[in-house]
Formats: structure tokens, sequence, C-alpha cells
């Protein structure tokens, strides 16, 4: 009988795939990141506990094209400034990728808050435009002229924290049996990443926010720009639960994870399949 694809998988095979993972290269991508300060209160308010401010309300956006072998790699990331347990790191909002391969193992290893969406890094000599969109809305553009290099940093290490969960297939507590509205208890992960940087240039320009009702980070506003930049970096990462989180604490905050909310709780119509 010819193999049967959706049949298991041996373990030589799943040892194979975990092993080949474990020694990819060096990935280098090509990334716009923009730093500025915004409102303190908006900056806390989108913080679902045990997530903390930190001593500035710092909003970072992230956007990158990765020239995998045949297949170019768009990435992107919203994320605010926040602390846990004394370190210090970055809250992502919202990360469009255009790929579904990248956003799948993001959302369901590590609880990453990926959508597919389209991303767009362009250089034309010092030009530079680099954008995010989603359903049609460029909801964030950065553009400018690069004005001059900057100093390659050391290698550095960063932290994202994620909540990784799971909505609960009733719609009100699910396997945990509490009335939580999920699953299972939801946890809060650190991601560490090594971050390479081998060319780093300074850009001055601005950042323009769009308003819209999927990715409202226009109420972040740009209150003071720290910086702007455009540079060739590689990264790893390594992501690892350091507690489980209050659900209910956690369940006023799942809707950004989520274009419409009310999806959670939609089973298929009667019939579908």
């Amino acid at each position: 009988m010819a193999r049967v694809r959706y049949g298991a998988r041996t373990g030589a095979e799943i040892a194979a795939a975990r092993t080949a993972g474990s020694r990819l290269p060096d990935i280098w991508s090509t990334g716009v990141v923009a730093v500025w300060e915004s409102d303190p209160d908006a900056v806390a308010a989108v913080l679902p506990p045990p997530l903390k401010p930190t001593g500035r309300p710092l909003v970072r956006v992230n956007i990158s094209k990765v020239d995998l072998p045949g297949y170019p790699l768009g990435a992107g990331s919203f994320a605010v400034a926040a602390a846990h347990d004394g370190v210090e790191g970055w809250y992502p909002l919202v990360m469009p990728m255009t790929h579904e391969r990248a956003l799948v193992g993001g959302r369901e290893v590590f609880g990453e808050p990926k959508k597919l969406g389209e991303v767009t890094v362009e250089r034309e000599g010092l030009v530079v435009r680099a954008a995010l969109a989603r359903h049609g809305i460029e909801f964030v553009e950065v553009r400018g002229a690069v004005s001059g290099s900057l100093p390659l940093p050391e290698p550095t290490r960063k932290t994202d924290f994620y909540f990784k969960f799971l909505p609960a297939v009733d719609g009100s507590g699910g396997g945990s049996g509490d009335g939580s509205g999920f699953d299972a208890g939801p946890v809060l992960v650190h991601c560490v990443r090594n971050e390479k940087v081998r060319k780093l240039e300074r850009i001055t320009g601005d950042v323009v926010l769009r308003e819209s009702m999927y990715d409202p980070v226009a109420d972040l506003p740009v209150r003071e720009l720290v910086a702007i930049t455009i540079g060739e970096k590689t990264t790893d990462q390594k992501g690892t639960v350091v507690e489980r989180v209050d659900p209910r604490a956690l369940l006023p905050y799942i809707h950004q994870r989520y274009d419409d909310p009310r999806q959670i709780h939609d089973g298929p119509p009667q019939g579908s399949v």
C-alpha cells in the first residue's frame, strides 16, 4: 500500500525533523525598527497581569523582510515595553506574518499574537519605507531617509512576553471547570532572543499610525520619537513557561489576539464541517 501521508510518522522521522530544526544556519533579515514614547496610561492599559509598565512608556515596531531560499518572508511586530519579575522586555500586541508557516509555529508553540498580513520594506537609495497592513488597511507606516551609519552593537539578549492559552470549547470553562473561559490554565512565556547585527544605519523620518478596527495601534500615539533604524540581523530564540496566570485576570485581554473576539465562542454552523 502506498504511504498514507496523514498517517502516523515514525519515531525516527520525528527525531530527524527535530534535529533539522535545531541546526538551522543563521538567517539574516533586513528590518526597520522604530521606537517612541507614548501615552503612559495607554501603555499600562494594554498590559495583562502580571505584566507591568517599565519606567518609560516605550512602543516599538519592527518591520522585516527575511530572504529565505525560495520562501521570502515578511515579518512584523508592534510591541510595548513591559516588565515581569525583575525582567524588562517587550509585550507584542500584533505580529503580522506574510506566510502561514511562520504564523502557526509561533502561535501554537510560544503563544505569539501572529496574524496573516502584508509587510513592506522598501529602500531606494537613501529613501526607506516600511509598513504593516491587514484587511486592506496600512495601520503602521515608517518613512524617512538614511542619515548615517551606526556602530554595530555587541550581541544582545532580548525578552518578549507572550500568553499561551486555549479558549474553552464550550465558551464558559471547558476542561478547566472554573468558568474562566479557558480549557486549561493560561501560562506566561518568556521568549529570549539572542541577536547579532552586521549592519545598522540611522533613519531620519517619522511614524504614521492609521485607524483600524482590527489593529487599533493608533491608541498608542507617537509622543516623542526615540529612534528609527534600518539594519541586518539574525536571531535565535528559546521560550520558557515562567508561571501560570490567573485566567480571570487574563480573560479581559484575550480580544487582543482576535479580529472579532466573538469568533472564539462561535461553533461551526449546523450541518457544516
